[in-house]
């Protein structure tokens, strides 16, 4: 059907994708704006938005193909710099401004390593694997997911800091992370609890701060299943003949 369209409409529609992708800058960029005015529900919401543009640019990437109408620019790279504001950058810095998320005088240290150590995940040249199973290698430096489970959760401080280092170490560890909206094994059933616990977080998510532990409860047992289908990799692995 694309390849049906008119070639200035091929064109325009795989250029539309990295305007799109860049508007992840602006949704960034608000959402500083609001960490300094402490404003958490408005922090949240921009998060939000950038999340989602993140999670569907891919998708429309390849259904446009960038790669052969707007080849021009390199949308991968474009890809990682706003993924690298959104997902280190705000999350060190909301480490620092919100209350209570690390030990008084630990806030700096820990942002200064996430910064360097998620310097190291990005720009290593097999940070994703390249097959039909899509791995990230190591941890793939999702600190704002981490940021805002923390913020929900209100553990202790030294819980918080343990995790910081602990998520700081396993960068270097060669573990290998699913993507999960390109995973080969168990595809539909990742596909399904990916779209449904990322659609009753967001519900939740706008809640705060009186977002119900139910919703806190199914993003735990989601990252429980990606944790496994991560760490073990023969779950759902179609056996050669």
């Amino acid at each position: 059907m694309f390849e049906k369209l008119p070639l200035w409409l091929r064109k325009t529609l795989a250029w539309s994708v990295h305007l799109f992708t860049g508007t992840g800058a602006i949704w960034g960029l608000l959402t500083i704006l609001a960490i300094f005015e402490e404003n958490w529900r408005m922090v949240i919401f921009w998060m939000i938005i950038a999340m989602i543009v993140d999670g569907v640019d891919g998708m429309l990437a390849r259904a446009f193909h960038v790669k052969e109408y707007a080849k021009s620019i390199d949308g991968a790279l474009l890809d990682n710099m706003i993924d690298y504001l959104n997902y280190v950058v705000i999350a060190a810095l909301i480490l620092i401004k919100a209350p209570n998320l690390v030990p008084a005088g630990f806030e700096l240290p820990i942002a200064f390593s996430i910064l360097l150590t998620s310097g190291y995940q990005f720009t290593q040249v097999d940070a994703k694997t390249d097959n039909e199973s899509y791995f990230f290698k190591g941890f793939p430096s999702v600190w704002n997911f981490l940021v805002l489970y923390l913020m929900l959760l209100g553990l202790n401080p030294w819980i918080n800091l343990a995790l910081f280092v602990a998520c700081n170490i396993l960068i270097f560890v060669p573990v290998k992370y699913i993507y999960p909206t390109r995973n080969a094994r168990l595809r539909r059933l990742t596909l399904g609890l990916t779209y449904l616990c990322g659609a009753i977080g967001v519900w939740g998510l706008l809640q705060y701060p009186d977002v119900p532990q139910w919703v806190i409860s199914v993003s735990i047992v989601y990252s429980v299943y990606y944790a496994l289908l991560s760490f073990f990799p023969k779950i759902g692995a179609v056996k050669s003949a």
